[in-house]
């Protein structure tokens, strides 16, 4: 990427099986971006002080506090001290704050956690969705978790349930949704190198690159 120019904001959404992470890695490697997934995360919990483990059950996941509460109600001594204190929204609140401030440091890859919502004001972003066909996530998923059809098809079902949860939730939009974002790719037609090749091109258009 040409250093004279102004730094950019890759965010990618994508679909469970899509291969819309590794794509945005290669996306972080071409455009000469810091990569930021579940690192987001190690982010948040040093800024608020919070444990790891807080914003890893939250991750994309709507609904979380309130089954972690119950599962640990027997250790703690004060569950209405848990509740005033840690809010889902509040946890939301320094993952997105995190996600700011990575932003502001340089160019950026961001893989979901509404950062294209979060960073919706930022100059020089481009919003990404990747998905694929069914039989291809399905795949994918067996592959990466060791299930059969059917046990990868629940599993894909419910992360995807859960992230559109959040999603919608967090940013008053519909996930997925073709309108929220800059461009929207099938990557199970192109395969995923020639799918970030695609995708690439389209940045380096946009921004002039």
């Amino acid at each position: 990427m040409n250093q004279d120019k102004e730094n950019i904001i890759i965010n990618v959404g994508r679909q469970i099986g899509s291969g819309g992470r590794v794509i945005a890695t290669m996306l972080a490697k071409d455009f000469d971006c810091q990569f930021y997934d579940k690192e987001i995360l190690n982010l948040a919990a040093q800024e608020s002080g919070f444990s790891k483990e807080f914003f890893e059950q939250m991750d994309e996941h709507k609904g979380f506090l309130r089954s972690f509460i119950q599962q640990h109600a027997p250790f703690v001594t004060d569950t209405t001290f848990y509740r005033s204190q840690f809010s889902q929204e509040s946890l939301f609140k320094f993952q997105s704050d995190a996600i700011r401030k990575a932003a502001e440091q340089g160019s950026c890859v961001f893989v979901g956690r509404c950062a294209d919502y979060v960073l919706r004001d930022m100059p020089n972003t481009v919003n990404i969705f990747v998905t694929a066909r069914l039989d291809f996530r399905v795949a994918q998923v067996c592959k990466r978790h060791n299930l059969d059809e059917e046990a990868a098809l629940k599993h894909l079902q419910s992360e995807e349930a859960a992230r559109a949860s959040f999603y919608n939730y967090y940013t008053g939009k519909k996930w997925g949704q073709a309108a929220n974002y800059d461009l929207c790719v099938d990557a199970s037609l192109l395969g995923l190198e020639e799918t970030e090749q695609l995708i690439a091109s389209f940045i380096r258009k946009r921004f002039k690159l």
